[in-house]
């Protein structure tokens, strides 16, 4: 379990890093339009990097990703 959180993690910082026009960062950034079906919204992949985040106490992930060093 652990090893697929950390390379979770890498993964995000790795698409975070992305140039915009590359297509698995916009898929990564897109909204869906539309209605949502009836029941409970589905889990989304960013939920379980973002629980994993809020976890480890790493805030302000997304500024920490363009900082490399950090």
């Amino acid at each position: 379990m652990t090893v697929i959180k950390i390379r979770r993690l890498g993964w995000l910082g790795y698409v975070s890093t992305m140039n915009e026009t590359r297509s698995v960062k916009k898929i990564f950034e897109g909204k869906l339009e539309g209605r949502r079906g009836r029941g409970r919204p589905r889990l989304r992949w960013i939920n379980d990097v973002e629980d994993d985040l809020r976890k480890l106490g790493v805030k302000r992930w997304r500024t920490k990703a363009l900082n490399r060093e950090e």
